[in-house]
């Protein structure tokens, strides 16, 4: 809303075109952005006039007379002064279903531990989460007894280089190095179907803790292993972590840093 003051009295202008247009003459002249000054005519002489644009109300008014979906939209990605930003969280994953057993992709993000120079490094790669579970029905699956595997970024490589008829094998030990090493015993197979147009996916679980021997296997298409493999060729980076790196670095810096680090040793091989 536009404020006219007056020497006598304050006048309210809802249509501060129309009515300046009326009330002054041409002879307006512009100082600054916000404050405005007049010559009126003879006839106003003695009455000298400002007007004084309050732009901030303005907008925040606009802003919040706008849709409410709107206003969202712009929180999502700003947060008010003073207010604690919440970062976004996003879980994806990626399902196959089949006739006698569902499987699903997920990827688990890398963990960072914090130094004591305000840097960050990894402490744990992120991995890639596979999860079986039987089917109890017609398109029904028993995620209750659902069996699970986590392939890390080595393991990915070898599924990702595969070719049609190459076949690999991991062998996973949830409690080596404890006490109860060896007493449950995962292994994942991928192996090529007899035909040649995809793979197996077989995963056995025995457990000696509950006394569990659990064999489930899904048949994976040409085109949905096409799938899995670009979805990993995709995530492998920021399994890895490397991203958060990436997104650390500036210009500025690296030429700093690149003219005050001595370059020798192993690290600056090509620069002997």
């Amino acid at each position: 809303m536009l404020k006219l003051h007056s020497l006598s009295s304050p006048v309210v202008v809802q249509n501060p075109n129309h009515s300046l247009s009326s009330q002054f003459s041409s002879k307006a002249r512009v100082f600054s952005a916000n404050s405005f000054g007049f010559s009126p005519n003879s006839s106003s002489s003695r009455k000298r006039l400002s007007l004084k644009c309050s732009q901030s109300e303005y907008f925040e008014q606009q802003r919040l007379n706008r849709p409410a979906s709107l206003n969202n939209s712009s929180s999502a990605t700003q947060s008010p002064a003073g207010a604690s930003a919440v970062p976004a969280r996003f879980y994806v994953g990626h399902s196959i279903y089949k006739g006698k057993a569902a499987l699903t992709v997920e990827p688990k993000a890398p963990e960072f531990t914090a130094l004591d120079s305000g840097a960050f490094k990894l402490s744990r790669e992120g991995f890639v989460l596979l999860q079986f579970a039987p089917a109890a029905g017609v398109r029904i699956y028993d995620w209750s007894r659902k069996q699970v595997f986590s392939l890390s970024v080595t393991e990915i490589g070898s599924i990702v280089s595969l070719g049609a008829r190459e076949s690999c094998e991991f062998f996973h030990d949830p409690f080596k190095g404890k006490s109860e090493e060896g007493k449950v015993r995962k292994v994942l197979k991928v192996e090529p179907l007899p035909d040649g147009s995809g793979h197996f996916f077989n995963l056995s679980v025995q457990n000696k803790l509950i006394n569990l021997d659990e064999n489930i296997y899904i048949p994976v298409t040409r085109a949905e292993f096409a799938v899995l493999n670009s979805a990993f060729n995709f995530i492998l980076p920021y399994l890895l972590g490397w991203h958060a790196y990436a997104n650390s670095v500036k210009p500025d810096d690296m030429s700093r840093v690149n003219n005050a680090t001595p370059r020798y040793g192993g690290d600056f091989e090509w620069s002997r």
